[in-house]
């Protein structure tokens, strides 16, 4: 179940296709980050470098060019090397990239200063993703200043400069067949890890020794990291969008939201679930999580295409008024209350985001000043939530300190959507159960 050589090489044509003739564009790989001292992070390549290419090292730079006699995809890269290979693992080298991912030319890295600037010459449109990666910035300027330099000797720099992420980045917004496949096979791995920590969490956990249970979960099915940093939080802490301290201990009576998604082969789960430390939902919690859990039906029977981006949202955004309302957290009429979004200070965050290799994935949402049209083969996350803090003015002592979020991956169909992480129980008779065994 792995993306082919055939695949990147279509995408790669694909963007050329946008391009246009005379045209260039550079992509470089993730640079590697320092941790402490001499330890790195864990090195993750660059998600639209990966998208164009399957190659996964650093020191690497990518060149489309459209039309060139000597072949379009060139890339520059580390030279194969016995020492360092020794102690960091294999590198695959010029000659390994064009015969494994299908380069038309390589390049030491080493070599980039020389090469690079004789393949911009000339070109009329330079596409390139400025202002990500400021010292490779600084590099392409260099190169541009080289051929500025020899302007009186007929050398022609490009005339233009283009930001590469539109084109790029609408076509990731679509996701293949194969894609897909990946992406169910992260959802289910992330669908089973939460179901195996409502199983496990009890009284008294820790925040981060559920965490490890999802973690454990995700590196035995073959994802050796998550997607995003884990939030964890119980009680209050849930009130808290991006928790990921996950430090203090689960209390009995109090409900526990976990945001938790895999990576699988480069492409992203992301669920929460919101669920009793103790099992058992108490009046105040079930009251609340019942709206947020009929505002994600609501909004997910909005996934559809001819719906446009933001009607999901408009459709929980609408239940959540209305169940406040009804609880008396607000006051007034419903018409006025949306008008005047009375609801932010308890759901402030939209109803979903755009999910591929990026767990907040790539792609506008709004095309010409107007709201994007749902199209199948788009993916999304739909999570609407509620989130009262302590001492909420106002607000009554009973429905205080309780975060929820409901949050599901979603493929846009021809039909309508499907729900691709539906294996973990969202009802709260299921959860119930399910904690009880």
């Amino acid at each position: 179940m792995q993306i082919t050589a055939k695949e990147f090489q279509q995408r790669r044509k694909n963007l050329m296709a946008l391009m246009g003739e005379n045209s260039i564009a550079i992509l470089p790989a993730a640079p590697t980050r320092t941790r402490n001292r001499d330890v790195e992070y864990p090195y993750r390549q660059d998600s639209d470098f990966y998208y164009m290419s399957g190659f996964v090292e650093p020191a690497a730079v990518m060149v489309l060019k459209p039309g060139r006699a000597h072949g379009e995809f060139v890339m520059f890269c580390r030279e194969r090397d016995p020492n360092k290979e020794m102690w960091d693992g294999g590198i695959v080298g010029p000659e390994g990239v064009c015969d494994q991912f299908g380069a038309d030319d390589a390049f030491p890295i080493s070599d980039i200063d020389e090469i690079l600037p004789g393949l911009i010459e000339g070109c009329d449109k330079l596409f390139y993703s400025m202002g990500s990666n400021p010292d490779f910035d600084k590099q392409v300027m260099e190169w541009i200043n080289v051929i500025r330099s020899k302007v009186r000797s007929g050398a022609q720099p490009p005339n233009e400069f283009i930001v590469l992420d539109h084109f790029l980045h609408d076509l990731r917004l679509y996701k293949s067949n194969k894609e897909i496949q990946i992406m169910k096979k992260a959802c289910r791995i992330t669908a089973e890890a939460h179901i195996a920590a409502m199983k496990a969490c009890s009284v008294g956990m820790m925040e981060y020794q559920l965490e490890g249970v999802y973690l454990q979960q995700f590196i035995q099915q073959g994802c050796r990291s998550p997607a995003y940093p884990s939030i964890v939080g119980g009680g209050a802490n849930a009130c808290t969008l991006h928790y990921i301290d996950n430090n203090k201990e689960l209390i009995d009576g109090d409900l526990v939201l976990v945001d938790a998604g895999c990576e699988y082969q480069y492409y992203a789960g992301d669920v929460t679930r919101t669920y009793p430390v103790n099992g058992s939902y108490s009046n105040e919690q079930r009251a609340l999580y019942e709206i947020v859990l009929e505002a994600q039906f609501a909004a997910i029977g909005q996934v559809k295409p001819g719906n446009h981006w933001d009607q999901p949202h408009q459709a929980a955004v609408e239940i959540i008024t209305q169940g406040l309302l009804d609880l008396g957290v607000l006051k007034g009429r419903l018409s006025t209350l949306l008008k005047k979004e009375a609801y932010k200070p308890f759901y402030m965050h939209k109803t979903g985001h755009w999910l591929g290799l990026d767990v907040h994935d790539v792609g506008e949402y709004k095309v010409g000043g107007e709201w994007r049209m749902l199209e199948p083969g788009m993916t999304l996350t739909v999570e609407p939530g509620l989130y009262i803090p302590a001492q909420a003015k106002g607000v009554a002592k009973k429905w205080q300190g309780i975060g929820i979020r409901i949050e599901d991956n979603v493929l846009v169909t021809k039909e309508g959507c499907e729900l691709m992480t539906d294996k973990v129980p969202r009802q709260i008779r299921d959860i119930e159960q399910l904690m009880s065994k």
